[in-house]
């Protein structure tokens, strides 16, 4: 079965559009940057209703609970197989105050050693251009498309 992950595309309009997007913690990403962030998403089992699940996995990885509206993106597929099924919503955060929850696991590799990562170790607001660079390539199409339907 392909695996599918939900999201929120929160984006603001300050002098001109800027989304929200995340950076994955863990070691995998430590030193990664362009293409490796994301719009806060996450799985989903299929007896949960997608938005649902994008705003639950919206605050499991800031903490913050979206309020909506939300307006459907179309889905996208990821490199990997992945479809992330994506919604835009207005709002405003402090990025510098996200709370993730974490994920455990071997670490370093081969040690027997676990430990504890949050799942998202930092998050920022960026202008359109910028966010199209940073994010997941294929999540890049979702920016276009809200650019589109905001008329930006």
């Amino acid at each position: 079965m392909a695996l599918q992950s939900a999201g929120i595309l929160l984006y603001r309009i300050r002098g001109g559009l800027e989304v929200f997007l995340v950076h994955p913690g863990g070691p995998f990403f430590t030193k990664k940057d362009a293409g490796s962030w994301t719009i806060p998403k996450g799985e989903f089992t299929f007896s949960e209703e997608t938005l649902d699940a994008a705003v639950r996995e919206f605050y499991e990885e800031t903490g913050v609970r979206p309020a909506g509206p939300f307006a459907a993106l179309t889905a996208i597929r990821q490199k990997g197989g992945k479809t992330v099924h994506a919604w835009a919503a207005e709002g405003d955060m402090d990025a510098s105050a996200i709370v993730s929850n974490t994920f455990e696991i071997e670490w370093p590799p081969r040690s027997g050693r676990r430990q504890s990562f949050p799942e998202v170790d930092r998050a920022g607001w960026f202008d359109a251009a910028t966010a199209r660079i940073k994010i997941n390539a294929a999540q890049a199409a979702l920016i276009v498309e809200l650019e589109s339907r905001l008329g930006a």
